[in-house]
Order: C-alpha cells, then structure tokens, then sequence
C-alpha cells in the first residue's frame, strides 16, 4: 500500500495561500492548515456540535449588530507558511462578513470545544496561536462528565500577545465581557 492510496498527495506537501484559495468548500471542510500543512480533524460528535450551534446563536443574538457569531470557518492567522484555523465558535465584526479570509483583526472571540482526541491542540497549541495572532478573547469549552460545560475565558495582554487567565465558568454565564451574555449550559 503506498503513501497516495491513504492520503492524497496534497496532503503530503506544504500548501500555500494561492493553492488552498483553488479548493472548493468540500476540501476545506473539516481541515485545517498550520504551518502550511494539511491537518485532518476527526469528526466532531453530535453533542460537540450541537453545544457550538448554541453557544454561537447565544453570542450572536448578544453580540448586537456590530458583532457576528458562527461556525465552522476558516481564520486565516497567517499567510507565510499558510495558517488557516477553523474554530468552533467565531465571534467577528459584522462589516467584514463578506472579506475572505476573515484575519485576526476580523475576530473578537474564537471558541473551541474540546472533544477526544483534541485535548493538546485546544488547550496548548490553539491557545497559543490565537494570542499570537492577536486575537483579544479565547474560550476553551470543557464537556464535563457531569454534563454541565465548563467555560475558561482567556483574555489577551496585547503586550506580551499571551493570554491571561480569566473567569471559569459553569453553569450559567451571566456577565462576560466585552458584551453582557447569559446563557444557560445547563441546558445543552
């Protein structure tokens, strides 16, 4: 069995802005890029999604006419080697909708729901490119055992371009800034 008949081609050399602005939407779904290589996540499970699907209607309808909230697509954090994140959960500015690839600048808040087998990634890695990005507010989403989310909100200290430690949340989030927000987790 070679190489070419598990993974195509493309998946085995770097990828650049120009090529993976070719590839329709099919190809991009369910990948990211980082450092100008092809990662394939594993499907997310129906509660991952569904608790995304919530979480961004929730920060939609809070967020105001200013502020856009969806998911599943790609923020371009860099061009040199290509880095292309794919969140849960997008927070960006409404006047950008139409501006493709939506950049760090574009961004307020990007969320991600922990799921097997993204643990590493969504606690350390993404963490860290975010920052560097400069993107102001990150939420990680914990699924607890118990059913009940946790939510750690990081916030960015533009000096350092780390985030900080910020509030844990379970529960009911009721005050989260930029915007005031109440959901009910409990609920999901």
């Amino acid at each position: 069995m070679t190489a070419e008949m598990v993974a195509p081609a493309w998946m085995h050399a770097p990828i650049t802005a120009e090529q993976y602005a070719s590839w329709s939407e099919e190809q991009c779904a369910g990948i990211e890029i980082v450092d100008g290589m092809v990662v394939v996540s594993p499907s997310a499970s129906k509660r991952h999604n569904r608790l995304a699907r919530i979480l961004a209607n929730a920060l939609d309808s809070a967020a105001g006419p200013e502020w856009n909230a969806d998911t599943d697509f790609d923020v371009r954090l860099q061009d040199v080697p290509l880095s292309n994140r794919r969140p849960d959960v997008v927070v960006y500015r409404a006047d950008t909708i139409d501006i493709t690839p939506t950049r760090p600048e574009h961004v307020l808040l990007v969320v991600e729901v922990v799921s097997p087998g993204s643990e590493t990634t969504d606690r350390i890695v993404k963490v860290d490119q975010y920052a560097k990005a400069g993107i102001p507010f990150y939420w990680r989403i914990e699924q607890a055992a118990t059913g009940v989310p946790l939510v750690y909100t990081y916030v960015l200290d533009p000096a350092s371009r780390d985030y900080r430690d910020s509030d844990v949340f379970t529960g009911t989030v009721k005050t989260v800034a930029p915007f005031s927000l109440e959901i009910d987790l409990t609920t999901i």
